[in-house]
């Protein structure tokens, strides 16, 4: 077949460790020998972000701002260990965390559904996608450790000078206190993301905080919510036929546990971080879960959920067989180029990604898996295929489709 046109590039992120090794092999076997790419390359592995001094981040991003599209390997946020392993300048923040801010998005999180991976949930029929806020909260606090008996508050100074405090706590003795922010305006742009990627998968939308303990902070997302949905969405939903409610988070858990699926879980940042693995792990696995970061202003970042799988590229350096699940990095590559080719009309692109999906999805369903998956499957006798292996077999399936 002839190769596939790109007329617009898409903003193509590469990472780190085993991750970055896959993102090679799906490049060569599953996306170039059908598809002429068009991608303005980033490389966001540690040791450039070091080079640069985290100024590719920045710039990956701003072309992702331009471009309207970024597919993103996984990629490492340094601890102390990493810094020493990798001679670092310094402990370079994290690059979804830097890119989240600047496209100010809200990450959502779905479970690729596979016959034969079944939910620990029983009940769990359809994948329940996370809608996590992407800014603020523990991820950007203040923290202190007190050493003794004192008096801690929260004190806001105005622009002409004057104060307003609150009174945190009385200490009389050693403790830790924390101080976390948000802006109403990141909230606005979460909650109308969140309206609008409803609206686009035509499912239920639902919200939880905890705004009966904190009836400020809490409270203020829940009233920005119903403010933006009563006034932007509340016919637009009617008319598409699903619905939107706000619940108490320790409520919501209970429902979606009960619940079939098949629904958007809003979450604050914290919360859609935790319930994510949560929702995923129950799934089957971090390896079987698409992300995709929205911004209100229509820009997309198709990433992987899960980590740089560091201990398989261990031994991938000393020469050893790995079997390392590439899923949601190809379902990351999918689904940049389904975006691409929606946005610039180009039914090809949109069609392949479909066929790629199915191709991986009919591979596991046919009995060729990686070893994660195979310790879990229901089917009978799975073949468990190396890392290379299984993207081979993915390509020998698409094929066929083609």
């Amino acid at each position: 077949m002839e190769r596939i046109k790109m007329p617009v590039p898409l903003v193509e992120m590469d990472g780190d460790e085993m991750t970055r090794v896959l993102w090679k092999m799906i490049k060569e076997e599953l996306l170039l020998p059908y598809i002429d790419l068009n991608t303005e390359y980033y490389d966001l592995g540690l040791e450039y972000r070091n080079e640069t001094n985290d100024q590719v981040t920045i710039d990956s991003a701003m072309a992702t701002k331009k471009y309207g599209v970024a597919v993103k390997c996984a990629t490492i946020t340094p601890n102390a260990a990493r810094m020493e392993e990798y001679h670092l300048k310094e402990m370079w923040k994290s690059p979804n965390g830097t890119i989240r801010a600047l496209l100010d998005g809200t990450v959502f999180r779905t479970p690729i559904i596979v016959k034969g991976i079944e939910p620990v949930v029983k009940n769990w029929k359809k994948p329940i996608s996370i809608a996590r806020h992407a800014y603020g909260d523990v991820y950007k606090a203040s923290e202190m450790k007190i050493p003794g008996p004192g008096r801690c508050e929260l004190v806001y100074t105005a622009q002409d000078g004057s104060e307003t405090r609150e009174l945190i706590h009385q200490f009389e003795g050693p403790g830790i206190v924390q101080g976390m922010h948000n802006l109403e305006s990141s909230i606005e742009s979460f909650a109308r993301s969140c309206f609008n990627y409803a609206l686009d998968t035509r499912q239920d939308l639902w919200f939880a905080t905890k705004d009966t303990i904190s009836k400020k902070y809490d409270h203020t997302f829940k009233d920005i919510f119903q403010e933006i949905y009563d006034k932007d969405y509340a016919a637009r939903f009617e008319e598409a036929g699903i619905t939107y409610f706000y619940t108490l988070i320790d409520d919501a858990v209970a429902r979606v546990i009960r619940s079939e699926g098949g629904y958007i879980w809003a979450c604050k940042n914290y919360d859609g971080d935790v319930m994510s693995d949560m929702v995923a792990t129950a799934f089957g696995s971090l390896a079987m879960m698409t992300s995709v970061l929205v911004s209100p202003e229509g820009y997309y970042e198709y990433e992987a959920a899960h980590g740089t799988v560091q201990r398989h590229y261990y031994k991938y350096l000393k020469g050893e067989t790995t079997s390392t699940n590439s899923v949601a990095t190809i379902f990351a590559w999918t689904g940049a180029l389904r975006k691409r080719g929606e946005l610039d009309q180009v039914p090809e692109l949109v069609r392949f990604a479909g066929l790629l999906e199915k191709a991986t999805i009919d591979t596991i369903e046919g009995g060729r898996m990686t070893k994660d998956l195979a310790l879990m499957t229901s089917l009978e006798n799975p073949v468990v295929e190396t890392s290379e292996g299984f993207i081979q077999a993915a390509r020998q399936t698409l094929e066929t489709l083609l």
